[in-house]
């Protein structure tokens, strides 16, 4: 027996454009269901919002979203996650950082650091902080 984690990012009305930026950036397949596809339309401006979607690559990534709907509270704060993603490379992990930046903020640039061969954080043009390192062996 086996389970698995998927980070699920929540948006009010960007998670169209964010699942297909992420998709750019990792490839893979992207799915995206509407309100309107899935006859669940409750406000009539959101029925061509997401009410699910991912993006699901052969390289292991995968998240999900869905745009929250206006009739629920929605606070995505300051802080509140950070997506990481790990790579056995720093050719690897890169790439990735170099696409993700694409309107991005950089919190702390790529680059070497004492607990691994790469590391960096950004805040992409979505508000989702993302922590990009390599994995390495270290003592505890």
């Amino acid at each position: 027996m086996s389970v698995t984690t998927t980070t699920h990012l929540n948006f009010r009305g960007d998670a169209r454009a964010a699942l297909e930026f992420y998709h750019s950036v990792f490839d893979g397949h992207l799915v995206l269901v509407t309100y309107k596809d899935a006859g669940n339309v409750q406000e009539e401006s959101e029925a061509d919002q997401v009410m699910w979607g991912q993006v699901l690559a052969g390289n292991g990534f995968h998240v999900m979203a869905y745009d929250v709907p206006s009739k629920m509270a929605y606070d995505q704060g300051e802080n509140s996650f950070f997506v990481s993603l790990r790579g056995k490379t720093v050719e690897e992990v890169t790439g990735y950082w170099e696409k993700l930046c694409d309107g991005a903020s950089v919190v702390i640039p790529l680059g070497p650091a004492g607990w691994a061969p790469a590391y960096g954080m950004l805040r992409d043009r979505f508000g989702v902080v993302w922590v990009v390192d390599v994995v390495s062996e270290y003592s505890a």
